[in-house]
């Protein structure tokens, strides 16, 4: 296996609730109340829908839930979130963290270092760094090791499906991927929303089936799959295995899609940064570096010649 590279469950498509809009010259996210369902190929006007976009809309209708299947019954293995800080001009991720310690590229290569959150770290200061998420969901029997990504950096959704997956694992006796699950969007305002409705996701079980007969379902399922040698845990070490293939977890292409999706205007020209006309974080900290080494070298000479 090539070291380096983040082996993820392989996606077929993608699942987002926005979409990217040009308005007065600038391409700007624009928030939606329902979902998208693209495949992997994008031309001039976007990403081009999938074809379960129009099976799952049922006559045209809004898509506000999405029926799903999990991969994994380890809640951490379907969703990947952490605070990441990727480099403006070319998609690379710089640093990856979860709040207490991080991996970042550095001169030396990537390191393990404290990672104090976005609020309290020095090289997240121009607000570039945000919690970024990635739930990988299965839609279709037709490839039932095949998923959809939704991706976000919103807390309300990550802090949501967290929870969901945490608390469905432990009823089902960590039988999550037997499930009958759905994605479905949710609306709420707040203060600093100015009572405009924020839209997040949210996982629910299937509409008119209960708790109980979920995991009636799910212990069923569960035991008629390793009857027949199905091995759940092989396929969660092997997931496990591909997402540790990597330091970072995140490769550049992945990188390239999430500064079109969440960074649309904030692209670098040069080396400076478009919204905040200062160098990108990766070149910043790297010309922090390059000057405290000039300081250092000074301070060496000074020293000599004194002696």
């Amino acid at each position: 296996m090539i070291k380096g590279l983040t082996i993820t469950p392989p996606i077929l498509g993608r699942i987002s609730i926005g979409r990217v809009i040009n308005k007065d010259g600038k391409r700007l996210p624009a928030k939606d109340d329902q979902f998208t369902i693209t495949s992997q190929v994008k031309n001039k006007d976007g990403w081009v829908l999938h074809p379960l976009d129009s099976k799952l809309r049922r006559g045209g209708d809004k898509l506000r839930s999405i029926p799903v299947r999990m991969l994994f019954n380890d809640p951490d293995l379907n969703l990947k979130a952490n605070y990441t800080l990727f480099d403006r001009q070319t998609g690379r991720p710089v640093c990856v963290g979860d709040g207490v310690r991080c991996q970042r590229r550095t001169n030396n290569g990537t390191e393990s270092l404290p990672c104090p959150s976005p609020d309290r770290c020095s090289l997240a200061q121009n607000g570039g760094c945000k919690p970024y998420g990635r739930l990988y969901v299965n839609l279709s029997e037709d490839d039932e090791l095949g998923t959809f990504v939704f991706r976000t950096t919103g807390f309300n959704s990550i802090r949501t499906l967290a929870a969901r997956l945490s608390y469905f694992a432990a009823v089902s006796g960590n039988k999550l991927s037997c499930l009958p699950l759905q994605l479905t969007i949710r609306g709420k305002s707040t203060t600093q929303s100015y009572r405009t409705p924020i839209y997040f996701v949210d996982l629910t079980l299937r509409d008119g089936v209960t708790l109980k007969d979920a995991v009636i379902e799910a212990n069923a399922i569960d035991t008629e799959l390793f009857d027949h040698g199905f091995d759940q845990a092989a396929l969660e070490l092997a997931a496990k295995a591909g997402y540790d293939n990597s330091d970072l977890g995140i490769d550049q292409e992945e990188g390239l899609e999430v500064m079109a999706e969440f960074y649309p205007d904030q692209e670098a020209s040069g080396q400076i940064d478009s919204q905040t006309h200062q160098p990108s974080m990766l070149n910043q900290a790297s010309h922090q570096t390059e000057s405290l080494q000039s300081i250092a070298q000074g301070l060496r000479q000074s020293v000599t010649t004194i002696s």
